[in-house]
């Protein structure tokens, strides 16, 4: 097995992570040599969420729970808020969500044994200013026209769904009246057209990281030869579920449409970030061929759409993988049943999900399906666009699994 490592120069961006502090004696009950915990990096800081993690050292065996804890005092505890862990203690990655914008945070990792909790480090953050809504506000697409700049997905009085929300917004990126829709980018004038390339931005199901991963992605694909597609799928309050169930309404919809792509309608592909990427695999794991609504919701009315294959020629997962919220699948038998896919993996070796991508990445590979892998030395979670060389190597990939 072989994994591609590019050195890769990381520019410090916007936030600026720091280690407060080490010593953890006085929040341990235990003796210091019980157990030791070290809180990861924070990482992908966004206006309302982060990601962070850590690692249990010794007596793992004894662990009853490990995760991560945080507040605006330092020195949080699991008395504040807190996120569990999932996967193994000796590598794990949690969400810290529902986070004020423009706030200072500190973060620390835990693991708790019969004797008490013991802590890492505290970490300190910002989060970023609020971002705009993406949601759009024109009115003037055709919704049934494929060269619509904006496309919706579901038909306003038939949108496969579990949840009812009709409350107030909140906290929710988007209002109650949102409807799944895409943004389509058409390949350049003068470029050969090479086939399509679906992206699905991240941001822990609980909103859409536009501009780290959305548009931009999209807009250098399209310049390259795809015609490229930002799939602003249900986020929180909605399911992981019903997401696919969107990115699926996507890939039929694009397929139905592929003489008007002047695309192979076999030549269709997904990418997604972080979250983005997990959709992108539960739909191929579970929403493709022609699985329809009724899959989650009974009084779904499937339509002629629902006839056209949601299968993918391959998927690129940017720090991502097949599996759920923070927990790789390595599945070996389900990958190799549900067919899935070439799949292509690029991830930085300060994110605190690396050990769970290249743990994935083995299992496809066991499952007999074609991967590519990429590692970036030293960078972390949610770089996006800003790292040219993936999207380069994913162009390159695609354009291989397309041509064969």
């Amino acid at each position: 097995m072989k994994r591609n490592i590019i050195f890769y120069a990381v520019l410090s961006l916007s936030t600026v992570t720091t280690i407060i502090g080490c010593d953890e004696a006085s929040d341990n009950p235990m003796p210091d040599d019980t157990i030791r915990v070290e809180t990861a990096e924070v990482t992908a800081i966004t206006s309302n969420n982060v990601i962070s993690g850590g690692r249990v050292l010794d007596g793992i065996q004894a662990i009853k729970e490990f995760g991560i804890c945080w507040a605006a005092t330092d020195n949080p505890t699991i008395s504040d808020s807190h996120n569990v862990g999932a996967g193994d203690a000796t590598s794990f990655a949690c969400y810290a969500t529902g986070l004020s914008a423009n706030t200072t945070y500190y973060i620390r990792a835990y693991a708790t044994i019969s004797g008490g909790t013991v802590y890492g480090q505290s970490r300190q953050f910002t989060t970023l200013a609020d971002s705009d809504d993406d949601t759009p506000s024109v009115g003037g697409d055709d919704e049934q026209n494929p060269l619509a700049s904006t496309i919706y997905l579901w038909p306003e009085d038939n949108m496969a769904k579990v949840t009812n929300y009709t409350g107030s917004q909140g906290s929710y990126q988007d209002p109650p009246s949102f409807r799944p829709y895409m943004n389509y980018f058409p390949v350049a004038e003068g470029i050969t057209v090479k086939g399509a390339v679906l992206v699905c931005a991240g941001g822990a199901f609980q909103f859409r990281s536009d501009q780290m991963e959305g548009t931009p992605v999209a807009q250098w694909f399209a310049r390259h030869g795809y015609q490229a597609f930002v799939v602003n799928y249900r986020v929180r309050p909605y399911t992981m579920e019903e997401g696919s169930l969107d990115l699926a309404r996507a890939v039929r919809f694009v397929r139905q449409h592929a003489t008007d792509y002047g695309i192979n309608p076999n030549n269709i592909a997904t990418v997604g970030f972080s979250a983005g990427g997990i959709l992108c695999g539960d739909e191929a794991l579970n929403f493709d061929e022609q699985v329809n609504g009724t899959a989650l919701a009974s009084d779904y009315r499937p339509d002629e759409l629902d006839k056209v294959s949601a299968n993918v020629c391959t998927i690129g997962m940017v720090y991502a993988f097949y599996g759920r919220l923070s927990v790789a699948s390595t599945d070996v038998e389900k990958f190799r049943e549900s067919k899935i896919p070439p799949t292509f993996f690029a991830y930085g070796t300060r994110d605190p999900f690396y050990r769970q991508f290249q743990q994935c990445a083995d299992a496809v590979r066991a499952a007999d399906v074609e991967v590519e892998e990429r590692e970036y030395e030293g960078l972390p979670h949610g770089f996006g666009y800003t790292n040219e060389d993936w999207m380069i190597r994913f162009d390159n990939w695609m354009t291989k699994i397309m041509t064969h």
